[in-house]
């Protein structure tokens, strides 16, 4: 949904006590928006509830925990309320960040378990400490996520025809798309820059600062990104904001890619520093631009750091993290 307001959505109440009374499920296991419409049917319904977190809802009416392009440093009424109102319009702003506390605090209560996809998640949602049970769950991937999905030939025909860097993702300023740019521009010699991902309203500022031999590709399905990731020579994940995750980073990883990401929310349960990968200073275009540097002067680091790289995101293949989830299904029935 391009707008979902946290709050309960009386047309999904109904379709939800509807297939409750038809299934009789002992665990709801809800995630993003679709909680909201639980919430009020949990009591009645009498299953146990887990909530997955895919984003820092909990803490942050735009789920983000950023403030004005850079790191929020903590909610306040009056600074919440003017961000989402610039985000929202006004019209959406208030009521959205009146009931999002409101509706985060009946949430906290009700859920029987939080299952966090990063130790970022669980401590920016203020779970550590505050009483609500959690547990922290990757997301994971497909076992055979590797193997070629579709037809990607259309796809890799607009790909350089020698090595390259790559980055995934939305091309906004929450991306670090501006520091990427900024560092690939000092690079001597460098090999072309693909980006791969959708436009955002900050693109039109983005690009008017596009060095050379930038690629820009739209609208890719993820079977031609995974072979695109598969061709690459270094991932480059440049965040600004705190990745709940970095599923674009565990794809490069899945393909045997050395990765370079900002030190940042949980890119850093992905990226071990010298081993799969490198950390750098979220911003710090200098440091991205030694970064890549270093990478791109010595193919065997490339080669050992990739090897590390596919052994480490094994720990997020389905086969291994779905039966912990399995156990936390076990865990609240008892």
């Amino acid at each position: 949904r391009p707008y979902a307001p946290p709050f309960p959505d009386p047309d999904a109440m109904l379709a939800l006590r509807r297939i409750i009374i038809h299934e009789r499920p002992e665990i709801v296991h809800a995630h993003n928006w679709l909680v909201y419409s639980f919430l009020p049917l949990k009591a009645w319904s009498g299953t146990r509830l887990i909530v997955t977190l895919h984003s820092y809802n909990l803490a942050c009416v735009k789920t983000t925990l950023m403030y004005r392009k850079a790191l929020c440093d903590g909610p306040g009424m009056k600074k919440c309320l003017g961000c989402a109102m610039k985000h929202y319009g006004f019209a959406k702003g208030i009521p959205t960040v009146l009931s999002n506390q409101l509706m985060g605090l009946v949430e906290r209560s009700a859920v029987d378990m939080f299952l966090a996809v990063s130790q970022a998640v669980a401590v920016g949602n203020g779970l550590v400490g505050s009483g609500p049970p959690f547990q922290v769950i990757p997301n994971f991937m497909p076992d055979d996520v590797s193997v070629l999905q579709g037809d990607a030939e259309a796809y890799l025909a607009q790909l350089p025809a020698q090595d390259y860097l790559l980055f995934v993702g939305a091309f906004n300023y929450q991306k670090g798309v501006d520091v990427l740019l900024r560092a690939y521009a000092d690079l001597t010699h460098a090999p072309p820059l693909v980006l791969i991902g959708y436009p955002t309203r900050d693109w039109p500022s983005l690009s008017m600062d596009c060095p050379e031999n930038v690629f820009v590709l739209n609208g890719w399905p993820r079977y031609a990104v995974m072979e695109a990731w598969r061709r690459s020579i270094i991932a480059l994940a440049p965040s600004v904001g705190p990745e709940t995750f970095g599923i674009a980073v565990m794809e490069a990883m899945t393909l045997g890619c050395p990765v370079i990401a900002s030190r940042i929310g949980g890119l850093i349960d992905l990226v071990a520093d010298g081993e799969t990968g490198l950390l750098v200073q979220p911003g710090d275009s200098s440091a991205l631009r030694q970064a890549i540097e270093r990478l791109l002067s010595d193919p065997n680091l490339r080669s050992r750091m990739g090897k590390a790289g596919l052994s480490k995101v094994s720990e997020f293949r389905a086969s291994n993290v779905v039966p912990r989830i399995e156990q936390i299904y076990k865990q609240v029935l008892l």
